[in-house]
């Protein structure tokens, strides 16, 4: 007898340029899974209902993305404690009919981030930025055991917020644009997490990279384009460059892992995202 087909999914609004169904469901087939992922387009208003209707037919997971990564907090049933520390929820397990939340965001960012930096804890980071995607970040790279996680934010007090609110240790400081400009030779890694040079804004940057130092790494979480303004002058400069791809697969990567118990292979979910955004792996 054919066992039932699990249903896993994404929630957003809009939805439709989502890339984690065709990556997801490539993974389903390459390990012969009788699963399938779909991409549900759920307006806010809606969310309550869309909850109660997976509940009902008995979803195996989903993944949560903008608007609802704050508000389906209070709809689940339990949330791990990085999610609850960073007010956000990217990832939905069903444990035996208990929907649990997590946020693989932040730990997808490190995880990408350690391929390219040795003795990550050690480090000095530079975030530029204290929204969502900023939270995520500092929040799990304080749990990662970072030490020395500075801020540098347009408003004080939003960067101010996230320091005090992170429940993980870290020497913390806020800065101004000028400030961080003026010391970037101190920092092992700057990493932006603004909107600031995504498309079509192409020519925009974030920071000026005048005293970058050549032994930094810098990255940055968009990935269209792929080699944002602020990359390309890092990579003139001799730096170590990153970018959003590899943040975006693994925090696919390691979702899957909390469904199926299986850690994918990255590489090909990584050519699935390049093909989908017409470039090639570095």
């Amino acid at each position: 007898m054919r066992m039932m087909e699990k249903v896993y999914g994404v929630i957003g609004s809009p939805i439709a340029h989502s890339m984690s169904p065709e990556m997801h469901n490539d993974l389903f087939s390459f390990y012969q899974m009788n699963a399938r992922y779909h991409a549900f387009h759920v307006k806010p208003e809606n969310l309550a209902d869309a909850i109660k209707g997976f509940r009902a037919i008995g979803i195996s997971g989903f993944n949560v993305t903008i608007p609802h990564k704050i508000e389906i907090i209070d709809l689940l049933d339990e949330v791990c404690e990085i999610a609850a520390n960073i007010g956000a929820v990217n990832t939905v397990v069903n444990e035996d009919g208990k929907l649990v939340g997590y946020n693989t965001d932040g730990l997808g960012f490190v995880t990408s981030l350690r391929k390219k930096v040795d003795h990550l804890e050690n480090s000095r980071v530079l975030i530029i930025g204290a929204g969502g995607a900023a939270r995520g970040i500092y929040i799990t790279l304080a749990a990662e055991g970072v030490k020395n996680i500075d801020i540098t934010n347009r408003t004080h007090e939003k960067a101010e917020e996230l320091i005090s609110t992170c429940k993980f240790s870290a020497v913390s400081n806020s800065l101004s644009i000028e400030q961080a400009e003026k010391d970037l030779a101190n920092y092992d890694i700057i990493v932006n997490t603004t909107s600031i040079g995504m498309h079509p804004e192409i020519d925009a940057i974030p920071i000026n990279l005048t005293y970058l130092s050549p032994n930094a790494v810098v990255s940055d979480i968009i990935y269209n384009p792929l080699k944002t303004k602020l990359l390309r002058e890092a990579e003139q400069k001799r730096a170590t460059i990153d970018n959003g791809v590899g943040m975006f697969v693994y925090q696919g990567a390691l979702a899957f892992e909390k469904w199926t118990g299986i850690f994918p292979d990255t590489t090909r979910m990584e050519a699935i995202v390049m093909k989908k955004l017409g470039g090639t792996i570095c």
